[in-house]
């Protein structure tokens, strides 16, 4: 069961026992892989180590850590997201009430989306927030680069009118202006 938030005061929408989101990851890199792979064999060696040295279980160390590692591993590949805490820039995370608008460019000829944000009047970034430099086909303040495989205007439209605030509204920046994403 959904149901739509936002100025009416209602809580988050939920469906099936998790929160609605819209997100789009970066793909997979060795580094990130090496380093997800490391800290599972570091958890695995500490365990193994505690319970020797302890005589306790390391399972209970490994499940204990386990939600730790994966949620770390998944907001290190996040590069864009909106869900019932606000939209996600990489790192930097805008409550909903300062976001007034998605704007959405897609350079052709390249290989990444822009994805930005329009904050309210009297808003700022929060501090440190990391901002790309600004880009000629990007003409909101803070904006991420997203690969373009891996992004979906018409699903990410169809989820923010159903989990996003009420106020909120998507643009398509393109070269001969904004439009209304459809």
């Amino acid at each position: 069961m959904s149901r739509t938030h936002g100025a009416s005061g209602l809580p988050p929408a939920r469906r099936g026992g998790r929160w609605e989101r819209y997100r789009v990851t970066h793909p997979f890199s060795a580094r990130d892989l090496a380093l997800l792979w490391g800290s599972i064999a570091g958890v695995l060696a500490v365990a193994v180590l505690l319970g020797w040295a302890l005589d306790m279980k390391g399972g209970v160390i490994l499940v204990a850590a386990a939600p730790f590692i994966v949620s770390w591993f998944e907001r290190r590949r996040t590069a864009f997201q909106f869900d019932a805490a606000g939209a996600r820039f990489g790192e930097t995370l805008l409550p909903w009430s300062d976001v007034t608008q998605f704007v959405v460019s897609t350079p052709p000829g390249e290989e990444h989306a822009l994805i930005g944000a329009r904050l309210r009047p009297g808003a700022s970034l929060p501090h440190g927030a990391s901002v790309l430099p600004p880009n000629e086909a990007m003409p909101a303040p803070i904006h991420v680069a997203v690969p373009r495989a891996r992004f979906d205007l018409a699903k990410m439209t169809r989820k923010a009118g159903k989990y996003a605030p009420s106020h909120l509204r998507i643009v398509v920046a393109e070269p001969s202006g904004e439009r209304p994403a459809v």
